[in-house]
């Protein structure tokens, strides 16, 4: 996929609201090249019903319904990408420091789903990000608002993968994290499980299931079977296969959460 049809897709999904305002603003004079040049790709319509088109006001579509309903699957993953770009940011200045490898483990997100010339594009907007307030309530909103649970809980595992990605879990980024969490309307017991994928303590297993060790053997098995139909890869197939290949490194630790506890147990 070109950068020209990326960076637009990405800007029609998020005209209005902060995270519109952000991308925007850092975009500047070029959006309009951007858009010239998507008029050359095959297939660009200029009608109403284009979600690239830039109507009076800035506003593209109108939204037909919550979540990601009403959206077709390529804006579905415009708006999952350009939320993780953004969310990435509040995350890596987490600690204080840009590491070398949260940077790489975003670029090869990047390079995965929209090939290799977009890489630059999105690294650029990603390196001027770092330098803007970034209110993480107000974007997290606009997240919630537009991208279904799933989608959602799919976003917070790249960004628990992307805290990871120096080997190092900071308690700052694990405070982060936990924000994202809330503003982006995830039940804390997901969050929760998510971040135990990353963070380990003793109990790590049992958080990734989202119950406590004092739990019984049935009620580990039917936290497990929840928390398997709740990321099974399947609920985000719509978001393409390197999204869903992800989601099948989340499934498996939960599986590996759950063997874990059943071999402390004895449980058959």
């Amino acid at each position: 996929m070109g950068s020209a049809k990326w960076i637009v897709g990405l800007l029609g999904w998020v005209t209005w609201g902060p995270i519109g305002a952000l991308l925007g603003f850092l975009a500047g004079t070029a959006v309009d090249r951007y858009i010239e040049a998507a008029r050359q790709l095959p297939g660009f319509d200029d009608g109403p019903g284009n979600p690239w088109q830039r109507q009076a006001g800035g506003a593209t579509r109108q939204q037909t319904g919550s979540g990601s309903r009403g959206y077709t699957a390529q804006e579905q993953r415009n708006s999952f990408f350009v939320s993780l770009l953004v969310l990435s940011s509040a995350v890596i200045r987490a600690d204080g420091r840009t590491q070398q490898s949260e940077l790489d483990c975003v670029r090869a997100f990047i390079r995965q789903n929209f090939g290799e010339n977009a890489v630059s594009e999105a690294m650029g907007i990603l390196e001027r990000l770092g330098g803007q307030q970034l209110n993480i309530y107000s974007v997290g909103s606009q997240v919630a608002d537009n991208m279904n649970y799933s989608q959602r809980l799919q976003l917070f595992h790249y960004l628990a993968r992307i805290a990871n990605a120096d080997g190092s879990f900071s308690k700052s980024e694990k405070d982060v994290l936990e924000a994202i969490a809330a503003a982006i309307r995830l039940n804390a017991s997901d969050a929760t499980s998510v971040i135990a994928m990353y963070w380990r303590d003793t109990d790590s297993a049992y958080s990734v299931l989202g119950i406590s060790p004092s739990a019984t053997d049935d009620e580990v098995k039917a936290a497990y079977r929840r928390m398997a139909m709740k990321n099974h890869p399947d609920k985000v197939a719509t978001l393409g296969p390197e999204v869903q290949k992800a989601a099948e490194e989340k499934f498996r630790k939960i599986q590996e959460a759950y063997e874990s506890i059943k071999k402390q147990r004895g449980i058959s």
